[in-house]
């Protein structure tokens, strides 16, 4: 039981590393400058790793106490970016008022997948891996 609770966090773990530094490589290797939802979806994702990584070593179940929280936010933040950059949100509604607009769309591989969509994935996948390992727990 402990060893599944064990995996399901460091699965977490692995894809909020790999998200950060995908951000990280994103923007300092090939240039791209943040827009300000993606600064936000940064505030939330980038604790994700530290936060996870303190509750595996020793195991400390309730790590999903402090992690959901950042890891649920992050997740509105990539839909309503997403929504965004798809145009169902007007730019009007957004908090992008100086820099790189939020509506942007620097990358699009294979005509669907942009940041933003990587970014949802990654929240989404997080969360259901540590609601997962909340269930489990609760047993």
């Amino acid at each position: 039981m402990k060893n599944s609770l064990w995996s399901l966090v460091f699965t977490a773990w692995l894809l909020a590393a790999l998200a950060t530094l995908g951000a990280l490589f994103m923007s300092e290797v090939m240039g791209f400058a943040p827009c300000v939802l993606c600064w936000y979806q940064r505030i939330f994702m980038f604790p994700l790793v530290f936060v996870l990584a303190l509750g595996l070593f020793p195991f400390d179940p309730k790590v999903v106490r402090y992690a959901l929280p950042l890891a649920a936010v992050g997740l509105l933040t990539a839909v309503f970016h997403l929504l965004l950059t798809a145009g169902y949100i007007p730019e009007s509604m957004t908090p992008c008022r100086q820099g790189i607009p939020c509506s942007t769309v620097q990358i699009e591989w294979f005509g669907f997948v942009t940041i933003p969509l990587l970014s949802a994935i990654s929240f989404l996948a997080i969360n259901a891996l540590l609601i997962a390992s909340y269930f489990k727990t609760s047993k």
